[in-house]
């Protein structure tokens, strides 16, 4: 299902990946790749790619979505060496892209589009805090972006909580992460979504495996009692 806002339509394709276009033909993704969501997906139509944290650097995804001149950003704590799974180096990737490395807070221009990274992770005293005080996402290893495409902005928050810092951003569109477990759930996104009071909410980044079971019908439910305009795309849910 695609999704329109405005002139700007929006496609979930499982997982953390979604596809952001403008009516000028500015295509851009989240997060792409990992668990065979983009198995079958060979569009290299994307003029920005961007990419939050480890667990969601997958180069094969990234190559998949990517233009021959695309402009990928990825948060400068990812790190190949770390990742269990066999990832080729950013370096790469930076022979074929461009290549744009950014910390928590930091603005880059790619063409018609302006990114700026936010710090995002789980709070330690926070609802994902193990008992030994750790947390999947600790403060540093990820970031979340607020897109600005063609004047209107997305927010993706990546792996993170729903952090209050959150609702100071002006943001038209909620790319909502409401897996729970290792993130926000679907109470405190919709919470979140009240606060941010966007002018659209799409829920993504659940269901694609089981750690990330949730009810994205619940979810739309409840933003939409809030006067939040919410849409659900079940079939990215199921893939």
């Amino acid at each position: 299902m695609t999704v329109r806002y405005g002139d700007l339509t929006v496609e979930w394709l499982g997982y953390a990946t979604a596809r952001l276009e403008t009516a000028d033909g500015l295509v851009a993704y989240t997060d792409p790749g990992r668990y065979g969501v983009l198995d079958d997906y060979w569009a290299r139509d994307g003029d920005l790619v961007v990419v939050t944290h480890d667990h969601h650097y997958e180069p094969d995804g990234i190559r998949s979505v990517a233009a021959a001149d695309a402009t990928l950003v990825i948060y400068d704590g990812v790190d190949p060496d770390r990742i269990s799974r066999d990832v080729e180096p950013v370096a790469d990737l930076a022979a074929d892209y461009e290549v744009v490395r950014v910390d928590e807070t930091d603005r880059v221009t790619a063409g018609d589009a302006t990114v700026w990274s936010v710090p995002a992770y789980n709070e330690p005293d926070g609802p994902r805090a193990r008992p030994d005080g750790t947390v999947p996402h600790p403060e540093g290893f990820g970031c979340g972006y607020l897109l600005s495409l063609a004047g209107t902005t997305v927010f993706w928050p990546g792996d993170s909580d729903a952090l209050e810092g959150f609702a100071e951003l002006d943001v038209a569109v909620f790319l909502a992460n409401i897996g729970g477990g290792v993130v926000s759930d679907r109470h405190e996104a919709a919470d979140l979504a009240e606060r941010l009071d966007p002018e659209l909410v799409v829920p993504i980044h659940y269901d694609t495996i089981e750690t990330l079971a949730a009810d994205g019908g619940a979810f739309a439910a409840d933003v939409a009692s809030r006067s939040i305009p919410v849409a659900l795309d079940e079939r990215s849910a199921n893939q």
